[in-house]
């Protein structure tokens, strides 16, 4: 199974827009698939895991909200 990587501006054409400070905050409080090393200057994220979490975000806007 290839898994394929995608860097910062790879979450912009998803329409992720959010500054890396954001990212890794919602990556430590676990909202966001966490980032892959691929060097001491870069990282990148599995595009199959940030698909899974925009498929969940959408998923859980047709939940009704409990009063």
């Amino acid at each position: 199974m290839s898994q394929k990587l995608i860097d910062y501006a790879g979450l912009s054409e998803k329409g992720i827009n959010a500054s890396m400070v954001t990212l890794w905050r919602w990556e430590k409080a676990g909202k966001f698939p966490k980032r892959v090393r691929v060097s001491h200057l870069k990282v990148a994220w599995v595009e199959a895991e940030v698909d899974a979490h925009i498929a969940a975000r959408i998923a859980a806007r047709r939940q009704p909200i409990a009063a």
